[in-house]
């Protein structure tokens, strides 16, 4: 649904019924979109939100107990890209 900024006060009450339906209506300016309206995603419940948390802690144990540490030192990251240069200077 497209309406002018200019007349979406009076359909105001109209306009968030049908976003909170999941509609999404166009605000215009001079005939161009200007606004859309859209439904608020839901919030996530707090228990989900403490299963979700205990999820990413563990997997993220998990990655780190799978680290491999080299014995051998580690260069500079720029080390790498001054040798992939032909004359090894930067352009």
């Amino acid at each position: 649904m497209r309406v002018a900024v200019t007349n979406a006060k009076a359909q105001l009450t109209e306009l968030v019924r049908r976003a909170e339906a999941g509609k999404r209506s166009f605000l215009t300016r001079h005939g161009q979109a200007a606004v859309r309206l859209v439904p608020v995603e839901a919030a996530v419940a707090p228990e989900k939100r403490q299963e979700l948390l205990e999820a990413i802690r563990s997997s993220g144990a998990a990655k780190a107990g799978r680290r491999k540490r080299s014995s051998e030192p580690r260069l500079p990251f720029w080390t790498g890209w001054f040798a992939l240069m032909p004359d090894g200077l930067p352009r």
